[in-house]
C-alpha cells in the first residue's frame, strides 16, 4: 500500500483567564489531540493558532487583544497559516471581533469548544473567516461535559468544575453575560470526572465554579455542596479537596463542620466580599452586609481555628468616598486575611455599575490599589514570620537543581506563595514533612525535616 504524502496538521495553543477557562483549555486540547491534530509547543510555524480568550474586565481584554493581534502579525510574517480566536471574549463580542481585528479566521463560542478539531480542519480548507457562536440562552440547561482532558498542570493537581454560569446579578459584573445561567453538574458527572483525574495521578482536586456554594440549587439539592464533599472524600487516592470562589452567604454550619472534620478537604477558603462598607454592598447587590461579613469571619475562625482565609476586594467603584476606603483598610487590618487579592474597578459595557454617577478617577483607584495592597503585604509578612519554626507538609510541585517548589494546604496553585524548599528530596506529586527556616517576600523557605 502506498504511504501517504499528507503532512498532519499541527496546531499551536494560547490560554488565558481564570481556572474555568483552563478546564476549558484542557477539553479543546484533547479534543484536537483525538482529531489526530499534532499540538505544537511553540506558538509560531504553525497551520493554526488557537488562543482560548478571557473577557472578564477590561486588563483581561486588553490582554486577549494583544495575544490575537500578535497571533495576527506571525500570521501575516507567514509563521501562522490561520488564527482561531476561542472563550469568554467571543461570548462577550461576537461577530464583531472580526472588525476589532482584521485577520481572525474563526470566532468560536464556549459553547462549541467540544468541536474544535472539527472547527480547525474547517478552517484550514476555508478562505473566509467562519464563525462558530451559539448563543447562551440556548444552552440554559446545558452543562457542559468536562471529562477527558489534555491536563496543563502538573499531573497531581487538577481543577474540578462543579457548574457553571451564575445568576447572582453584581452590579459590576459580566460572568452571567458571557457564561449565561447558573447550571448544577450532575453529580454522576462530577464524580466519574473526578475519578478519572485521581486515576491520572491527580492528589489535590481544586473546586471551582462562579459561586461553589450555590451548587445544587437549580437541582432542589439541600447542602448540595456538603453532599459532593462527602462523596468525594470517599476516593481512596484524593489526598487534598480545595475549595475556591464560596459566595459569603453560602456558607453556613453544616460546611464548617463538613470541612472542620475532614481528613482531606484542606483548611482553606477562598471567599470574594469584594467591599466591607454597607452602602457600596448594597450599590454592588451583594446579599451579605459588613456586620454578616465580619460575623462569619468570626465563626469560620472559631470553628476551624487554623483555616487560611482569601479574598478578592474592589478598590474605586463609582461614589466610594474616603471615608468609605478608609473602613476598607481598617477591616482589613481587623481580618487579617492570609491572602488577599484586589482589582480597581472598571466600568465594564454593559454592567449597571458602568452607568452609575460618581466614577472615582483612576489616578485614586490606583493610589488605593497600592494602599491596600501594601496593608495586606504588612499582614501577610508578619504571618509568615510567625510561621518560622512550624513543620509544614508540603506537596511539590517542580523541582530544579534540587531546589523544590511545593505548597503546603494553605497555598493555593497558580495564585498564592510557595514554600521553597532547599535540597529538595523527592520528586513533584510528592509529599514531604518540612520545617519553616526562613521567608523570601510572600513564600516561606523550607527544609526537609
Amino acid at each position: 500500500m502506498a504511504k501517504s504524502n499528507k503532512q498532519p496538521v499541527i496546531v499551536g495553543f494560547l490560554s488565558l483567564g481564570c481556572p474555568k477557562n483552563v478546564i476549558d483549555s484542557e477539553r479543546m486540547l484533547a479534543e484536537i489531540a483525538q482529531e489526530g491534530i499534532l499540538i505544537a509547543q511553540e506558538s509560531y510555524n504553525v497551520d493554526v493558532f488557537v488562543i482560548n480568550t478571557c473577557g472578564f474586565i477590561a486588563p483581561a481584554q486588553t490582554e486577549s487583544l494583544g495575544a490575537i493581534k500578535d497571533a495576527i502579525a506571525k500570521k501575516r510574517s507567514g509563521r501562522i497559516k490561520k488564527v482561531v480566536v476561542a472563550g469568554c471574549l467571543c461570548n462577550r463580542m461576537g461577530d464583531r471581533l472580526l472588525n476589532e481585528v482584521d485577520g481572525i479566521d474563526a470566532v468560536v463560542s464556549i459553547e462549541n469548544r467540544d468541536i474544535i478539531g472539527r472547527i480547525i480542519k474547517e478552517v484550514i480548507s476555508s478562505d473566509k473567516p467562519l464563525i462558530y457562536l451559539d448563543k447562551i440562552k440556548d444552552q440554559e440547561k446545558k452543562v457542559l461535559d468536562d471529562r477527558t482532558r489534555l491536563l496543563t498542570t502538573p499531573g497531581h493537581w487538577a481543577y474540578l468544575r462543579i457548574s457553571e454560569g451564575c445568576n447572582h446579578r453584581c452590579s459590576f459584573c459580566t460572568i452571567p453575560a458571557i457564561r449565561g445561567p447558573f447550571r448544577s453538574k450532575p453529580q454522576e458527572l462530577i464524580f466519574a470526572e473526578a475519578e478519572e483525574l485521581v486515576a491520572a495521578g491527580a492528589l489535590e482536586l481544586n473546586i471551582v465554579a462562579q459561586d461553589t456554594t450555590y451548587y445544587g440549587r437549580d437541582l432542589e439539592i439541600k447542602s448540595g455542596l456538603s453532599s459532593i464533599l462527602k462523596k468525594l472524600e470517599k476516593i481512596d487516592r484524593l489526598k487534598w479537596i480545595r475549595l475556591m470562589y464560596l459566595y459569603p452567604t453560602g456558607i453556613d454550619n453544616e460546611l464548617m463542620e463538613v470541612i472542620s472534620k475532614s481528613d482531606k478537604i484542606v483548611n482553606y477558603l477562598d471567599m470574594p466580599i469584594q467591599h466591607i462598607n454597607e452602602k457600596i454592598l448594597k450599590s454592588m447587590r451583594r446579599p451579605h452586609n459588613g456586620s454578616q461579613l465580619k460575623r462569619l469571619i468570626e465563626e469560620l475562625r472559631n470553628a476551624i481555628p487554623d483555616i487560611i482565609l482569601r479574598t478578592t476586594l474592589i478598590v474605586g467603584y463609582p461614589g466610594e468616598t474616603d471615608r468609605q476606603f478608609e473602613e476598607l483598610i481598617r477591616f482589613i487590618e481587623w481580618a487579617q486575611f492570609d491572602a488577599l487579592g484586589c482589582f480597581e474597578f472598571y466600568p465594564e459595557s454593559g454592567t449597571a455599575a458602568a452607568q452609575m454617577p460618581d466614577q472615582v478617577p483612576g489616578e485614586i483607584k490606583k493610589q488605593r490599589l497600592e494602599e491596600l495592597m501594601l496593608t495586606q503585604q504588612k499582614i501577610a509578612f508578619a504571618k509568615n514570620e510567625k510561621r518560622i519554626g512550624q513543620t509544614l507538609i508540603c506537596l511539590v510541585d517542580s523541582v530544579e537543581d534540587s531546589t523544590g517548589e511545593g505548597r503546603f494546604y494553605g497555598q493555593a496553585p497558580d495564585i498564592d506563595s510557595v514554600c521553597i524548599i532547599d535540597k529538595c528530596p523527592v520528586e513533584p506529586g510528592r509529599f514531604v514533612e518540612t520545617k519553616v527556616v526562613g521567608t523570601k517576600d510572600y513564600d516561606l523557605i523550607v527544609e526537609q525535616i
